[in-house]
C-alpha cells in the first residue's frame, strides 16, 4: 500500500489508497501518553499502546489542547526574495483602488428587506444586467434587534462589503425602522463617493422597486466609466480558506496555496489567512514569522481572545474536527490546524485585523473570526480579498460575493464534482509542484474568468453573531 511520512520526525504516515485512504498508519509502536507526531508537530497523545502499522485515529489519540496560554516572542523569519513582477487586467476606482469585477452590489440594512432585494436584482439584471459584470444582492437575517457589540459586528462587515472594490456601484437598502436604519448606517461608513454609493429606504417610497431602478440605472451607468487596464500583482488581495478537509488537505492543496500565497507576496502583493480556530495547536509557527514584537502581541490576543470565546460560552476550545473531516482522516484539532496553516506560506506576518477591517499593510494578513465557511468567505470578503482560494476535500459549493476557486485536494474530488471543483491539487500525490499552474489560472480569473461559484450563482454571506436579539 502507497504511504507518505510527511516529516523526518514523524511517527505516523499517511495512507494514499485502500479503505484508509487518508488516515494515519503507525511507524513505530507508540506507548500510551506519548505524542503522536504528524507534520513534524504532537497532534495529541496516544491514550492506548499502539503497534507499528496499527491505524491512529479517534479511537486511541487524544487531543493535547487547553485553554489561553502564555506565549514568548522567538522570531524565525524567512524574508522572501523578490520575485519576477506579473500584472493582471483590473479596474482602477476613483480612491485608487483596484477591483477585478465590475458588479453592481445590493447591501441591505437589514433582513426585513431581503425578498424585496432580490426582486430588485432580478429585474435590474433584466434591464441592466449586460452592460455590468452583474446584479447582486446579499440577504442576513439581522441589522434589527441586535444591541451594542452584537449590532456593531453587523454594521462592520456591511461597510466592508460596501467598500469593497469589486463593486464599481453599491446600492444600500434599507427598511425605515430598523435598528441599523440608514441614516445610523451612513455614520459608520462615514464618508462616500456618492456617484458609487446610492441609499434607498423602502419604507418612504410609494413603488421601491422603480425607484431602485431609477438609482441602479445611474450606478450602471458610473460603472461604464470603467474599463479594464494593466495592474500590477502587487494590488492583488487574495483570502485563503479550507472547508470539507480531509486528510491530504495539509498534503496537496494547502502547501500549494502557501506557496502561491509566497509568490504573490514576493511579488507585492497580499494574502489573508484566516479561521482563528484552525490556528490553535499551529499558532506558534505563526507567531514566530510575526514581523515584530507588536504584530506578535496582536497574534496572542487573536488566539487567546478566540479561546476566551469559547470558553465564556462553556465550550472546550478543541470541539473540532467536524464528523466529515474524521472520516476523511483528520483526528485531533491540531492535526487539522497544522495542516490548515500551511496555506499561509512560509511569509512573515505583517498585521492582524478584526472583521470588517480592509488590509492596511501588504504581504500577509490574519483575519479573525472562526472557520465556518460561510462567516469565514464573508469575513474574507469584507477585509477587501479580490478572490478566495478554497481548498476542500469533500466537497462544497459555497461561494462568496467575490469568486471562489475550488481547490480539491484529491483528483476523485475533481472528477466527481467538476460544477464546484475549478483546480485539482491531487495530482501533487503523483509528484506534480503546480504553484506556476495556479499562478496563471489565477491571473486568469482576476482577468475576468468566472469561477464555478460566480457561473452557477453560489454567492453567499453570513454574518458572525455573538449577542442578545431582542
Amino acid at each position: 500500500m502507497k504511504q507518505i511520512k510527511i516529516n523526518e520526525k514523524d511517527n505516523v504516515c499517511v495512507m494514499l489508497e485502500g479503505d484508509l485512504k487518508g488516515h494515519k498508519i503507525a511507524l513505530t509502536d507508540i506507548k500510551a501518553g506519548e505524542n503522536i507526531i504528524k507534520y513534524g508537530y504532537p497532534i495529541g497523545h496516544a491514550v492506548t499502546d499502539i503497534k507499528a502499522g496499527e491505524h491512529v485515529h479517534t479511537h486511541n489519540i487524544k487531543t493535547n489542547l487547553k485553554g489561553t496560554l502564555e506565549y514568548s516572542y522567538d522570531p524565525k523569519r524567512n524574508p522572501l526574495k523578490e520575485a519576477p513582477k506579473r500584472e493582471f487586467a483590473g479596474y482602477i476606482r476613483e480612491d485608487g483602488s483596484v477591483g477585478i469585477r465590475n458588479e453592481i452590489w445590493i447591501v441591505n440594512t437589514v433582513g426585513c428587506v431581503n425578498i424585496t432585494s432580490g426582486l430588485i436584482a432580478k429585474e435590474a439584471n433584466i434591464r441592466f444586467g449586460g452592460e455590468v459584470d452583474g446584479i447582486f444582492n446579499f440577504v442576513h437575517p439581522f441589522g434589527c434587534s441586535q444591541l451594542g457589540d452584537d449590532q456593531k459586528m453587523t454594521q462592520m462587515v456591511l461597510k466592508g462589503l460596501i467598500n469593497h472594490p469589486n463593486a464599481a456601484g453599491v446600492l444600500v437598502l434599507g427598511l425605515g425602522c430598523e435598528n441599523n436604519n440608514i441614516p445610523v448606517f451612513r455614520e459608520v461608513l462615514g464618508d462616500v463617493n456618492e456617484k458609487r454609493v446610492k441609499f434607498l429606504i423602502a419604507q418612504e417610497h410609494d413603488d421601491e422597486l422603480e425607484a431602485a431602478m431609477e438609482l441602479i440605472g445611474e450606478l450602471v451607468k458610473y460603472a461604464k466609466t470603467f474599463k479594464r487596464v494593466p495592474c500590477d500583482m502587487s494590488k492583488l488581495v487574495v483570502g485563503l480558506k479550507c472547508g470539507g478537509s480531509d486528510g491530504f488537505s495539509g498534503l496537496t492543496a494547502n502547501p500549494l496555496i502557501g506557496r502561491f500565497s509566497d509568490r504573490l507576496i514576493a511579488m507585492g502583493g497580499s494574502a489573508v489567512l484566516t479561521e482563528v480556530p484552525e490556528m490553535f495547536g499551529a499558532e506558534t509557527i505563526l507567531m514566530s514569522r510575526c514581523a515584530d514584537r507588536e504584530i506578535f502581541n496582536k497574534t496572542v490576543r487573536l488566539i487567546n481572545d478566540f479561546k476566551d470565546y469559547f470558553t465564556s460560552h462553556n465550550q472546550v476550545v478543541y470541539e473540532n474536527p467536524s464528523p466529515g473531516n474524521k472520516k476523511g482522516g483528520i483526528t485531533t484539532l491540531e492535526d487539522k490546524s497544522l495542516g490548515c496553516v500551511q496555506k499561509a506560506g512560509s511569509a512573515d506576518v505583517v498585521d492582524v485585523i478584526g472583521i470588517g477591517e480592509h488590509i492596511k499593510n501588504r504581504g500577509l494578513n490574519l483575519l479573525t473570526g472562526p472557520g465556518n465557511d460561510i462567516v469565514a468567505v464573508t469575513n474574507l470578503t469584507a477585509a477587501g480579498c479580490h478572490l478566495i482560494l478554497f481548498s476542500t476535500g469533500r466537497g462544497t459549493p459555497v461561494g462568496a460575493p467575490v469568486p471562489t476557486v475550488k481547490i480539491s485536494t484529491n483528483s476523485d474530488l475533481y472528477t466527481k464534482k467538476p460544477h464546484w471543483i475549478d483546480f485539482n491539487a491531487g495530482e501533487i500525490i503523483n509528484g506534480k509542484e503546480l504553484t506556476d499552474d495556479l499562478l496563471e489560472y489565477v491571473i486568469s480569473v482576476a482577468n475576468g474568468e468566472k469561477t464555478n461559484n460566480e457561473r452557477h450563482g453560489y454567492r453567499e454571506i453570513s454574518i458572525f453573531k455573538d449577542g442578545v436579539t431582542l
